[in-house]
């Protein structure tokens, strides 16, 4: 398997000023909520509920993305996520269009039969059989980085645990290097921003970055070519019968989607279980006093984070939803990030409540054939770290303002200060 040498997609231009805006003085047919900056900002809940009350499907003619249809109730993204035959995920499942000489097939960006299979090759590695045997494993890494973070002085949470616990994991799960785990994060990183927004400047340098992650990644699959199959996600690739003639840049898209889904939704409620405790003082007191409350936590912390602000679909055909009609072709974005605020299907949904009697029926892992595929995995990382937080802390304490992830897609954290304070 060699590299192609494909061009790079066109970067867009936001308006960072737009944070500044009312959403309720621009026109509604004008409403464009696809800025990056809104979300850098936490303010684009205010955006959502406008479009929520006045215009649940909406048709955006405009936007750097292209035109759009925003869908932003609980039920109607249901209908959406699960009509496979009327909504496509082809060719992506993102907003932002690929180019035409940069396109990275991926499974979930598939539609039936070929999504099924593909996902079906990967998916016992994160199966009920895999989660027994990293139990241990993830406890184990849980213990060593919280035993050696600094007590009583601030740190940066994203970096110093999230960051590094799920980069441990994603090692495991591709088998990848160890001592050189640090590149898997950077390459998920890189995957989710564009050129101009502080990782690379231009469009070339995004495009050798990721042509550098499907060099190393061909490396590992010639080695893996020459072993036994074992249950790690590049050598489920080389040896699954559908997957094994893949070529580079659909070997790369795969990639991709399994780094990015292993990781960045992962650490984002990793740091967002800290924010949302710290700053719901009696919710923590009361899992303190009783530790069976943690799944509740967790479930209520993926809602209320909603790591992957959207989703997108391709209509098949003419269709109607909402009132409107839905032309083939449209391209349907899914707000994930605003049904899950939505006011009719969860009380006071802006409120952080472990103790809410639907919570896990959040939209944050979707529905239908592309669920997620990790989701029990994610769910133990989170459940094992708090249980070994309230064994060794009393406290996590936020300081200042969390830093937020410039992006309209993956809905995290760059920085979370806090001071731990220990059990007396």
């Amino acid at each position: 398997m060699n590299a192609p040498a494909p061009s790079t997609p066109k970067i867009p231009e936001h308006d960072p000023e737009q944070v500044n805006i009312d959403p309720y003085s621009v026109p509604l047919d004008k409403l464009d909520v696809s800025n990056p900056y809104l979300f850098e900002a936490d303010v684009q809940w205010s955006w959502f509920k406008r479009l929520r009350d006045e215009a649940p499907v909406h048709f955006c003619a405009e936007s750097e993305f292209g035109p759009y249809w925003s869908i932003t109730r609980y039920e109607d993204i249901m209908t959406v996520d699960t009509s496979h035959k009327i909504f496509s995920s082809e060719p992506a499942i993102t907003i932002r269009d690929q180019d035409d000489d940069f396109q990275l097939p991926m499974f979930i960006a598939m539609d039936r039969p070929k999504h099924d299979v593909q996902r079906k090759t990967v998916s016992p590695t994160v199966g009920a059989d895999a989660l027994r045997y990293f139990e241990p494993i993830i406890r184990e890494r849980t213990r060593d980085v919280l035993d050696n973070l600094p007590v009583g002085e601030p740190f940066n949470w994203v970096e110093k645990v999230s960051i590094e616990l799920t980069t441990r994991m994603l090692a495991t799960l591709f088998d990848f290097p160890y001592e050189e785990r640090s590149k898997l994060t950077w390459w998920s990183d890189m995957t989710t921003t564009l050129p101009g927004q502080g990782m690379v400047e231009t469009e070339d340098e995004w495009k050798q970055e990721m042509l550098g992650c499907l060099e190393y990644f061909i490396g590992l699959w010639n080695q893996r070519a020459k072993e036994p199959p074992s249950n790690d996600f590049i050598s489920r690739l080389v040896h699954g019968e559908a997957t094994k003639d893949m070529e580079p840049m659909e070997y790369l898209g795969n990639l991709l989607l399994l780094i990015v889904g292993g990781n960045d939704t992962t650490r984002s409620t990793m740091s967002s279980s800290v924010l949302c405790l710290d700053r719901n003082p009696e919710q923590f007191a009361e899992m303190k006093a009783n530790p069976s409350l943690i799944p509740d936590m967790v479930s209520e912390t993926i809602r209320w984070q909603t790591p992957l602000a959207h989703m997108r679909r391709t209509a098949l055909e003419d269709t109607e939803l909402g009132g409107q009609t839905i032309h083939k072709g449209d391209k349907v974005v899914m707000w994930y990030v605003s049904g899950n605020r939505d006011e009719r299907m969860f009380d006071n949904p802006n409120d952080y409540d472990i103790h809410r009697e639907n919570l896990r029926k959040h939209l944050s892992f979707g529905f239908g054939i592309h669920r997620c595929m990790g989701n029990r995995l994610a769910e133990m990382q989170l459940h094992t770290l708090w249980e070994e937080i309230l064994e060794r802390f009393d406290r996590v304490e936020v300081v200042g303002e969390p830093e937020r992830t410039l992006s309209v897609f993956v809905k995290g954290y760059k920085g979370l200060n806090v001071i731990l304070h220990p059990k007396t």
